[in-house]
C-alpha cells in the first residue's frame, strides 16, 4: 500500500481529517492544512509478506495509519491517535460507518498522564534546550586544540598561544612529552635544543586535530616550560558545537524567526502545544474527554505570540503538573485500555470492512 494508492483509491479509508492547528482551533492565516487518516489494507495485502503501517506525502502533512496500527497506538494512548479519533465533526471530510464502532471513551486510562502530560515534559526540555542554544554562539570555524593549552609562567598560566609568542616559536616546532603523574600535563621542548639532526612532531598534527601529540626526546634536555591540555573543556566545546550548528543546519527556520521577533529565547509554538496537551491530560482525568477544539485558543495564541517570559511559562508547567497528577491520583479510569477488547474490535473492524 502506497500514499499514492490511498489517494487514487479512496475506497480503502475508513477516515480522513484535517487535523493540526485548523482543527485545533490555533490556525493563523499562514497555517498549513494537515490531514490525517485511517486506512485498511486491502485483503490480499494483508495476508502476503509485506504490511504497511502508515503512509504518508513528501512533506508528511499528509499521513494515514493502516487500522491495525491505529488500534495498537490507541491500545497505547498516543496522543496523536486519541485526537485524530476525537476530531471535531466539522473537521471530518470522510468517516466510514465502521468508525462508529470505536469511541474514545473506550480508550481512555491513566496512561495519558504519561502520554500526554509526559509528552508535555518532553517540549519543555525542547523548549529549554532552544533557549541555551538561542543564548549561545559558536564561530562557524571551530577552536583549535591549542586554544585549550596553558603554560607555566612565574606563578600562574599563560595561554600557550601567548606563550609561543612571546618566544618567538612556532607550534610545528615544538615537542611534547608525558608529565608522570599528573593527568593532561606535558613537558614542553624545542627544535633547537635538538643537536641530533631529529625533528620534533609539533604539539598537534595540524589545524583539525583533536588531541595533542608526543614526541621522542634525547635524554639529558631540559625542558623549556610544562603545559596543561584542558582536554575535559575542549570535549565539552566539540559536543557543543557540533550540537549546535547541527540545529541552525535543521531549525525550522520560519519558526526561529518568529522566535527571534518576539526576543523571549524560547520556540514559541513548541510552548504553546506544551500547554495544550497539558490542558487536555487534565481533562481527560477530569471529564474523560478529548477536546480537540480549543475554546482556550486566546490563551495559546498569547504563549505563541511570545506574551510570557520564559521562566513564567516554566512555572506554570510545574504548577500545571501537579494539578493533573492529583486529578489522575483522584480518577476512576481504568490503569490501561483492555487490550483483548482492542482485538476484538480489529477483528471486527476488518470483517465488517472486507464483507
Amino acid at each position: 500500500m502506497t500514499f499514492e494508492q490511498i489517494i487514487t483509491e479512496p475506497q480503502h479509508l475508513l477516515l480522513k481529517c484535517i487535523s493540526g492547528s485548523r482543527a485545533y482551533n490555533l490556525s493563523l492565516p499562514h497555517s498549513d492544512t494537515d490531514i490525517k487518516g485511517i486506512f485498511v489494507m486491502p485483503r490480499k495485502e494483508l495476508y502476503g509478506l509485506t504490511y504497511t503501517e502508515q503512509v504518508s506525502n513528501s512533506t508528511n502533512d499528509e499521513v494515514y495509519f493502516e487500522v491495525g496500527r491505529f488500534i495498537e497506538l490507541l491500545s497505547k494512548n498516543n496522543p496523536n491517535i486519541l485526537e485524530l479519533l476525537s476530531t471535531p465533526s466539522k473537521s471530518v471530510l470522510y468517516r466510514h460507518p465502521l468508525m462508529e464502532l470505536i469511541g474514545p471513551e473506550d480508550f481512555l486510562s491513566k496512561l495519558c498522564l504519561d502520554t500526554f502530560a509526559g509528552y508535555a515534559k518532553t517540549q519543555v526540555k525542547k523548549a529549554r534546550g532552544l533557549n541555551k542554544k538561542m543564548n549561545q554562539s559558536f564561530a562557524k570555524e571551530r577552536k583549535s586544540v591549542l586554544e585549550f593549552c596553558y603554560v607555566v609562567s612565574g606563578n600562574g598560566t599563560v595561554p600557550l598561544s601567548e606563550w609561543l609568542q612571546q618566544n618567538g616559536f612556532r607550534q610545528e616546532d615544538c615537542g611534547l612529552v608525558n608529565l608522570a603523574h599528573f593527568r593532561d600535563a606535558y613537558l614542553i621542548y624545542h627544535q633547537q635544543q635538538i643537536d641530533t639532526g631529529e625533528k620534533l612532531k609539533g604539539i598537534i598534527s595540524g589545524s583539525t586535530a583533536n588531541d595533542v601529540q608526543l614526541t621522542s626526546i634525547p635524554k639529558g634536555l631540559n625542558p623549556l616550560t610544562t603545559m596543561y591540555f584542558n582536554k575535559d573543556g575542549y570535549s565539552t566545546y566539540c559536543r557543543e558545537y557540533g550540537e549546535y550548528w547541527v540545529w541552525v543546519e535543521e531549525r525550522n527556520d520560519e519558526r526561529y524567526q518568529n522566535t527571534k521577533s518576539h526576543g523571549k529565547n524560547y520556540d514559541a509554538k513548541n510552548m504553546m502545544h506544551t500547554f495544550r496537551l497539558l490542558n487536555i491530560a487534565e481533562e481527560i482525568a477530569i471529564h474523560r474527554r478529548v477536546i480537540v477544539h480549543r475554546e482556550d485558543r486566546d490563551f495559546l495564541l498569547r504563549i505563541r505570540a511570545g506574551d510570557f517570559e520564559y521562566e513564567q511559562l516554566i512555572g506554570m508547567v510545574e504548577e500545571k503538573m501537579i494539578k493533573i497528577e492529583e486529578a489522575y491520583s483522584k480518577s476512576d479510569l481504568p490503569e490501561a485500555p483492555d487490550s483483548r477488547k482492542a482485538e476484538d474490535l480489529l477483528v471486527c473492524i476488518r470483517e465488517g470492512f472486507y464483507k
